[in-house]
């Protein structure tokens, strides 16, 4: 089930995305702060949940804190429990984003994304997200120069 995470979620999502973010992040889990989601609210976060257990999330908010952008919002965390990937909740947890951007009346929905991850990449370009811009080796990765995709999907 997807649900609207609660506060009662975030220790759970923490520990996912600290557990995940060797592969989909340009931050070591030594860089994150000691609670990443501290300045996140729990409506912009979705989770998938079974029973009380927390398998993954979508984290779905503003682009910027601009009036003049409130029109696009971004997709900044997504992460599946890695005993969960590949059984198409990634793909149901982003489903669940692109519905919540069109209910919150957004036009735009993007994501950056690191050109190495190319699962992540296949399942965006899968859902219609094309990509519009691309910062070449943007983030050093142990001894890797990595890509800084940027992806959007239009939603009107």
């Amino acid at each position: 089930m997807i649900r609207p995470a609660t506060d009662a979620d975030f220790p759970a999502i923490d520990r996912l995305i600290r557990t995940t973010s060797q592969e989909a992040s340009p931050l070591p889990e030594a860089d994150y702060p000691q609670n990443f989601l501290a300045n996140t609210q729990p409506a912009d976060v979705l989770v998938a949940v079974d029973g009380k257990q927390v398998l993954g999330f979508v984290k779905v908010g503003p682009a910027t804190p601009l009036a003049t952008n409130a029109h696009v919002l971004l997709i900044s965390g997504l992460a599946v429990d890695p005993a969960h990937q590949g059984t198409g909740l990634g793909r149901r947890l982003a489903l669940a984003a692109i519905d919540e951007a069109s209910a919150r009346g957004a036009r735009r929905l993007r994501l950056h994304v690191l050109g190495g991850n190319g699962r992540a990449r296949a399942l965006y370009s899968s859902l219609g997200f094309v990509v519009e811009g691309v910062l070449r080796e943007e983030f050093l990765l142990g001894e890797d120069y990595v890509d800084d995709v940027l992806m959007a999907l239009p939603l009107a």
